[in-house]
């Protein structure tokens, strides 16, 4: 029964994306005669050769003599790493003008959040809540790299993170499928642009195809294992909006789902990526995970592992060597058909159609890339300042005055290195604008003491010096946080608290009694209970890239607001995670009228429940910031919410009005969340789900309607039969700040 239904989602899915696909390319027809025309003159080795990507040290000092007959013979199809620009053209040269076919390579690199010119982490872009910016910080990125060469990025990484142990929760768009799609579209478009063979775009990779975030415990690489419909309904709608805008290539993720690894999954890279999704690019490997599936226990040795991935449809093999060393052999002993092989084949080569690299495969040695231009700095500094997340203001301390007298005090206050954060391979430190280069560049007046030289450190011989400049002070500033290097790609943390001793330093300090504003820079939510009411204010600036000292100084100045919300819950320690806002309720919810906190247990209590339901005894069931959670320098007021009719059919739109006011002193923008919460379902449904979004800016006193309109489609979900409906019956719905705020109506739904 479940086979009929999977056809039957497969056939609905393919027919809607022939009706929808938003996606379309110039001279198509005309590329797949080509393709087949290059396709009838290829040897069996060199259509082999498309398959693999390869690629040396990017500090490598020569180029290996092997490496380049590899290319003259036609046996490479793309390199990575390749960052000396003799080498990117000495190896097209001959790929170009000495292989037999003269087909081009492609040279791709991991470009995820900026080239030469970083912005903030991806975590960090996501809490702007703006596609806009998210565009823009991948245009530049594909305008610097190609500069150098680089048309293909593995990027975006649309990774759903529930777990902020997790590093790569820093490449990640965040909990929310909505917020992803609608980001991840975004990246697609800035990278590729409107036409792919534009010297100054790239090829995307949407990644890590599928549910690498969801793996155990948020330990990197691990096992995944989940029902297909919550992989349907969290997982997969970020890389169905990637393949809709058109990206180009899409890479396997390292983990296993339900037993059987991604690179290895024909039901994932066959009957939904290219059946049901129509995804025409090319599918790569991530680095080695083909070879992986024998640590797996999935492949019994390297040719095995070959086998399984081209059975399964991977196109193209990172790094390792099992397609190389054995694809041949594999299809004379017909357990690999030379039509499969074909099709891998005519996926790469359509891609490098679309790149224009027949027409063009040379790099443009005029174009330089602008490292560092000045609009691609003030666009990372508006980035910084739009993803930077007041988190607490107590008093309103946040802004003070430029006449105030600070202590800059803190790791992270002058770590020019680690303020780019994970993933940042060609960005310079010496590019980088620290929050103490920021004041060092006013008249402002400040002191400055590290108090631990970088963030890990257990040595107290800084607290002294700290101590005596805050005591000096009127306020303290704390850069803390965790270094670059402790998130990012296995590098995940169990205890997510301040590394080493900062927690240490910061109760020293507020026995100064001097109000500290504490500044976080991190890849990750860093638990900060144990030490929050010794702050009075706390912003996240995650790591916020090159221009992130200025865009800090602005804001703690008042020059400008802290504008970002925040894409994931954070939690109140780690021993709440996986923590997400769009949870299921169980059969005996947590809730405020029963909860009874662990120190208000009577001693020596009769055993019993207490009345207590779903949560911890020691923390509640609530984070301590929810998701979309963040506050600005004024304050909003949410009314008159109204909905066009409490009920709607399937073909009918659902009108959403309310009114925002500004009720501070200042000018300020808002980010309106609507919500809803299908009641109940044939499967059980979150209790919210993220369906809209506004950006609101208000002047003071100020206030503004916003209307949202939604329709049937916004509430489908993929039930227990595999199906993608909306169903009858009511559903709740919020208009608000964040995910645990806002004004409540309902409606329904009816035939």
């Amino acid at each position: 029964m479940k086979k009929i239904f999977l056809l039957l989602l497969i056939t609905v899915n393919i027919l809607s994306c022939k009706k929808n696909k938003k996606t379309s390319f110039v001279n198509d027809t005309t590329h797949e005669a080509k393709i087949e025309a290059l396709l009838s003159k290829m040897t069996l080795e060199e259509k082999i050769g498309q398959t693999n990507l390869r690629g040396v040290s990017s500090r490598a000092t020569s180029l290996p003599t092997d490496l380049k007959e590899s290319v003259r013979k036609g046996n490479v199809g793309a390199f990575l790493n390749i960052m000396n620009l003799e080498y990117v053209d000495e190896l097209q040269r001959i790929a170009v003008e000495e292989s037999p076919n003269g087909i081009p390579l492609i040279f791709g690199r991991d470009v995820i959040h900026g080239f030469k010119t970083l912005f903030p982490i991806p975590l960090g872009l996501a809490a702007t809540w703006d596609a806009k910016i998210v565009e823009k910080s991948s245009e530049i990125a594909a305008f610097e790299a190609s500069g150098a060469g680089i048309r293909w990025t593995f990027a975006p990484m649309l990774d759903i993170a529930r777990d902020s142990r997790w590093g790569r929760i820093a490449e990640s768009p965040g909990e929310d499928p909505y917020l992803a799609t609608v980001l991840g579209a975004a990246y697609i478009k800035g990278f590729q642009g409107d036409d792919l063979s534009s010297p100054y775009r790239m090829a995307a990779s949407a990644k890590h195809y599928i549910a690498y975030g969801a793996a155990i415990g948020g330990r990197d690489y691990n096992t995944v294992d989940i029902s297909e419909q919550l992989l349907r309904n969290v997982y997969l709608p970020p890389f169905k909006a990637a393949i809709d805008a058109g990206s180009a290539t899409v890479m396997s993720s390292f983990n296993e789902i339900n037993g059987i690894p991604a690179t290895g999954n024909e039901f994932l890279l066959k009957d939904v990526l290219r059946d049901e999704l129509q995804f025409d690019g090319f599918v790569v490997s991530d680095w080695d995970s083909v070879i992986e599936m024998v640590a797996h226990g999935y492949a019994s040795d390297e040719k095995h592992a070959g086998e399984l991935a081209a059975k399964a449809g991977l196109d193209m093999e990172m790094t390792s060597q099992a397609y190389e060393n054995h694809l041949k052999e594999l299809i004379e002993e017909k357990k690999i058909s030379v039509e499969e092989l074909n099709e891998f084949v005519r996926n790469i080569l359509r891609i490098k159609f679309r790149l224009g690299l027949f027409k063009n495969p040379h790099r443009n040695k005029e174009h330089t890339g602008n490292f560092y231009a000045k609009d691609h700095l003030k666009e990372a500094k508006k980035a910084a300042i739009e993803s930077t997340v007041l988190l607490k203001n107590k008093n309103s301390i946040l802004p003070i005055s430029e006449k105030t007298n600070v202590a800059i005090i803190g790791p992270l206050a002058n770590a020019p290195h680690e303020q780019l954060g994970t993933w940042s391979f060609d960005g310079e430190k010496e590019h980088t604008n620290t929050p103490l280069n920021a004041y060092q560049d006013t008249n402002t007046n400040f002191k400055f003491a590290k108090g631990l030289d970088y963030s890990r450190d257990t040595s107290k011989k800084g607290f002294k010096e700290a101590i005596n400049i805050a005591k000096k002070s009127d306020v303290i500033l704390f850069f803390g946080g965790e270094e670059a290097i402790l998130s990012g790609e296995a590098h995940s943390r169990a205890n997510i608290d301040l590394p080493g001793i900062q927690e240490e330093l910061i109760n020293e300090l507020a026995k100064t009694g001097k109000p500290i504003v504490l500044v976080i820079m991190a890849g990750r939510p860093i638990t900060i209970t144990n030490i929050i009411d010794k702050t009075d204010a706390v912003l996240m600036a995650w790591h916020p890239g090159t221009m992130g000292g200025e865009a800090l100084y602005e804001i703690i100045n008042g020059i400008k607001s802290p504008e970002g919300r925040l894409p994931v819950s954070w939690p109140k320690t780690a021993g709440q995670l996986p923590y997400f806002y769009n949870h299921k309720n169980t059969g005996r919810p947590a809730d405020s009228t029963n909860y009874i906190p662990m120190d208000k247990i009577p001693v020596a209590a009769w055993q019993s429940s207490l009345g207590n339901k779903s949560h911890y005894l020691d923390v509640g069931f609530t984070p301590h910031f929810p998701f979309g959670y963040g506050l600005t320098y004024t304050s909003f007021k949410y009314s008159d919410v109204s909905i066009s009719k409490k009920d709607i059919n399937f073909n009918e739109d659902l009108e959403v009005k309310f009114s925002i006011t500004n009720t501070g002193k200042k000018a300020g923008k808002e980010i309106a969340q609507l919500y809803i919460q299908d009641v109940v379902g044939s499967i059980t449904r979150p209790v919210k789900e993220l369906k809209r979004y506004q950006h609101v800016s208000l002047k003071s006193g100020e206030t503004k309607e916003v209307i949202f309109k939604i329709s049937s489609k916004d509430l489908e979900f993929v039930n227990h039969k595999l199906i993608k409906v909306a169903e009858e019956g009511v559903f709740n719905l919020w208009v608000g700040p964040n995910a645990a705020q806002g004004l409540k109506t309902s409606f329904s739904i009816k035939k």
